[in-house]
């Protein structure tokens, strides 16, 4: 039999999807201070994520210890896989991760205003996935091993357009797989959240639209925050970091349907909501 025709195992070239953990200072302490922050206010939102080390922002004399980075992300239950370097890759391919090629859209450095907007949104939470590059995904599968880093579809789309105010932040557009929005107050989506999204706010937040990815309410421990959609069919629902996935399926009175979700004594609480 041919080896080109094993029936036991293939070898074909791809790419994986990921994270970028995009790297903007040398000072590790500060580095893992504000991490340790981010994961300590939502431990489940970067759980097995798959993630591979930007360092493209760094200047030509700056350098870090790569291995301590990677220690960091998996101390937060993140995945390192590799290193996205550009004219760092002299010193990055000393360490023990493979360098990763990312077919970015844009460069590193060359960002517009709107997707600065978008991503900004999110950086609160999610900084290092909604980098400039565009390469946020849904958490990839474990045993995944990147040859090379793809951005995700939501990369090449027009950028979620956002209305704010001091109190609340709106969503006009869908939101795809990949895209996170973080709001420091309450979050109205007036779109569809997908699988592979997520929407985190410090307050309430109102989803008009199916929610099929990830609502994370509360964040900074505000046990009296709400979730309030017209569509559960969520993968993760949380308040105040008190979290449902969908291994825990949920009741048929409630599945598919408009409801509302809160915290009584450390439970969630999923009601139905009356609209006529």
């Amino acid at each position: 039999m041919s080896p080109k025709k094993s029936p036991f195992f293939e070898l074909r070239s791809g790419s994986v999807d990921t994270l970028l953990f995009v790297v903007k200072t040398t000072d590790l302490d500060a580095m893992r201070a504000e991490l340790t922050r981010r994961f300590e206010a939502t431990p489940e939102f970067f759980a097995n994520d798959v993630v591979a080390i930007d360092v493209r922002r760094l200047a030509g004399n700056e350098r870090l210890p790569l291995a301590e980075i990677a220690q960091l992300l998996e101390s937060v239950r993140m995945r390192p896989v590799g290193v996205v370097a550009d004219t760092q890759q002299s010193w990055a391919a000393e360490s023990a991760l493979p360098l990763l090629e990312a077919r970015d859209r844009r460069g590193a450095s060359a960002k517009s205003a709107d997707e600065e907007a978008a991503g900004a949104s999110a950086a609160d939470m999610a900084d290092a996935a909604n980098s400039n590059s565009g390469a946020s995904a849904a958490p990839a599968n474990q045993a995944a091993a990147a040859a090379s880093v793809e951005t995700a579809p939501a990369a090449a789309a027009e950028p979620v357009r956002l209305a704010t105010s001091s109190q609340t932040m709106v969503v006009e557009k869908p939101l795809r797989s990949g895209q996170r929005i973080y709001a420091k107050g309450d979050l109205v989506v007036l779109g569809l959240v997908s699988y592979g999204a997520e929407v985190i706010a410090e307050g309430n937040i109102h989803i008009y639209a199916p929610l099929r990815g990830r609502a994370l309410a509360g964040v900074q421990g505000n046990h009296d925050a709400r979730i309030f959609c017209t569509c559960l069919e969520p993968e993760l629902i949380s308040i105040a970091g008190i979290y449902r996935t969908t291994e825990n399926p949920l009741p048929a009175d409630v599945l598919g349907k408009a409801v509302q979700i809160w915290l009584e004594e450390e439970k969630l609480m999923i009601e139905p909501l009356r609209l006529t």
